[in-house]
Parts: C-alpha cells; sequence; structure tokens
C-alpha cells in the first residue's frame, strides 16, 4: 500500500508538471493559426482577390486536417503524446519557415503551400494534445481541463490578432496597379510580400523552443497510448457509433462557422454598412474609456484588424467562464445555449448595420468559446484505449475550416457578406441539435444515459 501511494503521489506530481506544459502547447498553435485572419485582407488586396479566392488561405490550412488526421493517429499511436507533441511542433515550425522563399517569391500558391505544411504540424498537436489534456487528471473533470486549456489557446488568439494588424497589415492592404508593368507589380508585391513574414519566422523560432522543452521530458510518464490503437479500419468504424459521428459533423461545422467569421472580419467591418472608415473613432472612444486613448491605431485596416481581438478575446473570456460552469451543469446544455446565442447574433448582424452589425458579430466570439472542447469531450467520453481512433476522426473533421468558409465566401461573392452570415448561422443550428441529443444520453450506455 505505502508503495502505490508513492507512486500515485509520483504520479500527480509529474501531471502537475505536464498540464501547464500542455496548456503553453494550446497558447502556441493558437498564436500560430489565428495570424492567417491578418494573412487574409493582406493577400486579398496584395494579389486582387475575391472572397472566394481569398479563402483558399483556410482552405490549404483546414484541408490539411483531413489528409493528415489518420497520419497524425498513427505517429500518437506509435509515438506516445510527448513525442508526438514535439514532431508536430518541428513540422509546424517548418511551415512557418517557408513564409521566408514564399516571401521572396512573392506568389499567391507559395503562401498556401506554406500554410498546408503548418496544417500537418497543427493537425498532429490536434490529435495529440487534446486527448492528453483530458488524461491528465480524474475523468470526471475532463471537460473542465479541456476547457480551460483551450482558453489558454484563446488567450493566444486574442493576442495575435493584434500582433498581425501591426505587422502585417502595417501600410497599405491594397495594391494600386495603376500604370504599373507585369515586373513592376512582381517587384512591389514582392516588396509587400515580406512584410508577412516577419511574425511567422518569430514563431517558428517559439516553436523550436517549446520543442525542445517537451523532449527534455521525453521519458517522462504520461498516459500510454495503446500500439494497436490507431488503426485507419477502426477510425472508420467510429462513424458507427452515433455520439462520435455527430459529434465529427458538430465539430465539422462549428470550425467553419468560427473560421468563416474570424478571417473575413476585418472586410466585414470595414464595409460603408458597417463601421468604414469610422473603425478608427469607435477606437478612440473605447480606447479613450478605458484609459488607453491611443491604444487603437488610426489606420482603419489596423484598426479594424485589432478590433479582431474582440472576437477571439471573447472566446477566451467564455472558456475560463465555461471550465467553471461546466463543472455544474450538463455539458451537452450548456453547449445548446451558447449555439442558440450564437445563431441569433449571426443572424442579427446580417439584418442589420453600423455600430450593432458590428457589435453582434463580434459578440459572437463570447458564445463559440466552450463549442469545439465540449463537442470533442463529448464526442470521445469513455472511448477507453480507442481514444486515438476517436479523436483521429474528429481532428479529421476540422477540414470543415476549408469546406464552410468557401461556401459562404461564395454566398458572399454573390450576394453579399451581410447574407453570407446565414451559412454560420445554420451551423450553429446544427450543434444546437448535437447538445440537446448529447445532453440525452445519445450513444452512451444505458446506466450513463439515465445518470
Amino acid at each position: 500500500m505505502a508503495s502505490e501511494t508513492v507512486r500515485d503521489s509520483r504520479t500527480r506530481a509529474q501531471e502537475r508538471l505536464l498540464v501547464p506544459l500542455v496548456v503553453f502547447l494550446f497558447f502556441a498553435w493558437g498564436f500560430a493559426t489565428v495570424l492567417i485572419d491578418s494573412l487574409v485582407p493582406k493577400l486579398k488586396g496584395l494579389f486582387s482577390l475575391n472572397y472566394a479566392e481569398v479563402l483558399a488561405t483556410q482552405f490549404s490550412f483546414f484541408i490539411g486536417y483531413f489528409v493528415f488526421a489518420i497520419p497524425a493517429a498513427l505517429i500518437l499511436s506509435r509515438f506516445g503524446y510527448i513525442r508526438s507533441a514535439v514532431i508536430g511542433l518541428v513540422v509546424m515550425a517548418c511551415g512557418c519557415l517557408l513564409f521566408a522563399p514564399a516571401a521572396d517569391l512573392g506568389v499567391y500558391p507559395a503562401f498556401l503551400f506554406a500554410l498546408f505544411v503548418m496544417s500537418a504540424g497543427a493537425t498532429i498537436l490536434q490529435v495529440s494534445a487534446n486527448p492528453f489534456i483530458e488524461l491528465l487528471g480524474p475523468e470526471k473533470s475532463s471537460h473542465s481541463r479541456l476547457t480551460l486549456a483551450q482558453a489558454f489557446n484563446s488567450l493566444a488568439t486574442t493576442i495575435g490578432p493584434w500582433v498581425g494588424a501591426l505587422t502585417i497589415l502595417s501600410g497599405s492592404a491594397t495594391v494600386n496597379t495603376a500604370g504599373l508593368s507585369e515586373q513592376a507589380l512582381a517587384a512591389l508585391r514582392r516588396t509587400e510580400a515580406h512584410v508577412v513574414q516577419f511574425p511567422f519566422l518569430v514563431i517558428a523560432a517559439a516553436l523550436i523552443v517549446i520543442a525542445f522543452m517537451f523532449w527534455r521530458i521525453r521519458n517522462d510518464t504520461a498516459p500510454r497510448v495503446t500500439p494497436e490503437a490507431a488503426r485507419i479500419g477502426a477510425m472508420a468504424a467510429m462513424l458507427k457509433r452515433p455520439r462520435v459521428a455527430l459529434g465529427a459533423l458538430a465539430i465539422f461545422v462549428y470550425v467553419g462557422a468560427e473560421v468563416y467569421i474570424g478571417s473575413v472580419m476585418t472586410n466585414y467591418l470595414l464595409q460603408p454598412t458597417v463601421l468604414g472608415t469610422g473603425a478608427p473613432h469607435i477606437g478612440r472612444v473605447i480606447g479613450s474609456v478605458i484609459g488607453l486613448p491611443g491604444l487603437f491605431s488610426s489606420n482603419p485596416v489596423v484598426c479594424a484588424g485589432q478590433f479582431v481581438s474582440f472576437y477571439w478575446g471573447g472566446a477566451m473570456i467564455g472558456r475560463f467562464i465555461g471550465s467553471y460552469v461546466l463543472t455544474h451543469a450538463q455539458p451537452g446544455y450548456v453547449l445548446s445555449a451558447c449555439a442558440v446565442v450564437a445563431c441569433a447574433l449571426a443572424l442579427t448582424s446580417s439584418q442589420t448595420t453600423g455600430h450593432t452589425a458590428a457589435f453582434t458579430v463580434l459578440a459572437i466570439g463570447l458564445f463559440n468559446s466552450i463549442m469545439f472542447p465540449t463537442i470533442f469531450a463529448l464526442a470521445t467520453e469513455q472511448l477507453g484505449s480507442e481514444t486515438p481512433n476517436g479523436s483521429g476522426l474528429l481532428v479529421m473533421a476540422i477540414v470543415g475550416g476549408a469546406i464552410v468558409p468557401e461556401v459562404a465566401a461564395h454566398v458572399a461573392d454573390s450576394t453579399s457578406p451581410a447574407a453570407a452570415l446565414f451559412v454560420p448561422a445554420a451551423c450553429y443550428v446544427c450543434i444546437l441539435i448535437y447538445g440537446i441529443l448529447a445532453a440525452r444520453g445519445l450513444g452512451m450506455p444505458t446506466q450513463n444515459a439515465a445518470g
């Protein structure tokens, strides 16, 4: 008994070390991926793209979750949680480094390729880190622990747009092509493209440092992954489990809605019917209220980019609140309630103008907050040794970030950005239904459903 007590104490001490490291991992990849939102308005103007064309950035990144999810699950099964995190960090750093040659070339497809490589590393991190943080403690608090980790991911996605606005969006977001020869235009685009590379090179260095930290503790005790866990056939078999299959659909539409809104937010706010060139005035008012009058840029594009931080900041605040609420309320019903409000906000923004349209679309982030971690935890609940298969399938569903934004972008190009908000609104209806079904015990053993 004494030896078991000592061993349990050692395990708890190791968990206390691993939890903050894994939480920091969530922060790191969140910061890297959210900068894509700042890329969208920059590349849209730089290469004279419409919404469907520029959202190829998100397509290139999020399609990687579909392509690399199965290989990532196999990596997790073969190397375990800590070594898989190292592999994911290094691959993602390589993608960030590719922004340097992309800037030198000054051509749009080169940036898309860099994002695709980044997505390979991000996929490995998603497959390994989400179940990892769930297993680092009691099962009854797994929802709360994953939501807390996602809150730090949201802290990064709150800071990231601000940094992106001040670096990537500095200067002009459009290119004046009047009177320029083809060679002169190419040279101008290369010059402007170099602004894009700097934050990604800094991120690459940070990711390598974090990878080294994980490599130092690669032999520490961590939850084990059974060698046979991640198999393609077994992953496909997860589709026969309604709780997992519908959870994957919920992840698909959630990520699609979140990514689309975040990606077009800057351009949406800059519309004359929303904030237009009045964005800096709103920034000055907000800055004066909080005692920081110079906080927001006087450049309308940069200021609108800074406002995107409110969208992701809402998600951060909501996740900190949610990590507490989910320990006292049924997760499925909390998920449904958030989906109802998010849907209402999207519809309100689409049907209004000015400050109302701006603030309602920004507020969606607050109610997006608990959706991903709650869906993920609900879908993988009590999977046991099959967790890597379920995790792999759910991470594949993140490909919704590639598909849904393209659908919404085509609606925006053919009608208006306001009308395109009906697409994410429909996504939230799907999440509402999943939350209710999960709360009623969808796919769970009878005794658990009854409880």
